[in-house]
């Protein structure tokens, strides 16, 4: 296998689930790096820039829910992989709101798992394609002001907090006003994966949205349902349309 420029770190405290990553994803020419604990990780991501990680949610010390969320608060996007023993829904959930990518439940197929670290890599290389909005390009509607640099979001002149899943999938419908999009359709741009089974979490996410933006959540006004189809997001107030 021709060797590649992309860069890998796995944290993963389990030896042979370690080993048996570091030999296939070489194998498959990846340049790969090994933490054994969260604390070491993350000093390594610090240290240095990675392609793509994948990190074990049960850690020694900090754990891989931790790490994902202080990675996800650095400015440079990091793609994440979880693969973790934890297969209930609610710990899917949890990981991929909390910012992961993907999530694999052990035990996997090295297959599957090299497969989707190609399939992240991919999408992540064509969505540096496209041209996107300037960091510094502010979005106001009749309601918000939504500052990309700062990811802070105002609601009439009033700060809210939202989470960074929240953040991009607001920021998302607020550059394209008046689009439908499906459920899939806004996790493969947001989330930057398609799988049937995680479609509920754009719901959730909605919902959160709706709470804090919507003055009257059961009658939104901002991010709209198209029944059978998806959402669109609507910038105008609805009494000037």
């Amino acid at each position: 296998m021709a060797r590649t420029n992309k860069r890998i770190l796995v944290i993963e405290d389990d030896p042979d689930i370690a080993d048996l990553l570091n030999l296939n994803l070489r194998d498959e020419g990846f340049a790969v790096e090994l933490a054994t604990d969260g604390e070491t990780g993350l000093a390594r991501l610090a240290a240095q820039a990675y392609d793509l990680l994948i990190l074990d949610l049960m850690l020694p010390g900090i754990d891989g829910l931790e790490v994902c969320r202080r990675v996800r608060n650095q400015p440079s996007y990091t793609p994440i992989i979880i693969v973790s023993s934890k297969s209930g829904e609610s710990q899917r959930i949890v990981g991929l709101e909390m910012g992961a990518d993907d999530y694999l439940t052990k035990p996997f197929s090295v297959l599957e798992l090299t497969a989707r670290v190609r399939a992240l890599l991919r999408r992540v290389e064509a969505l540096k394609q496209v041209p996107p909005l300037s960091n510094n390009t502010t979005i106001v509607t009749a309601h918000l002001r939504i500052d990309p640099q700062t990811r802070e979001v105002w609601l009439d002149g009033r700060p809210i907090t939202l989470t960074v899943r929240e953040f991009d999938l607001l920021y998302f419908f607020a550059k394209h006003p008046g689009h439908i999009y499906s459920r899939l359709e806004l996790l493969n741009q947001v989330w930057g994966y398609s799988h049937d089974g995680y479609e509920h979490t754009v719901n959730s996410h909605i919902n959160r949205l709706r709470a804090k933006i919507e003055s009257d959540p059961a009658h939104p006004s901002q991010i709209l349902t198209v029944w059978g189809v998806g959402y669109k997001f609507c910038a105008a107030d609805p009494a000037d349309a």
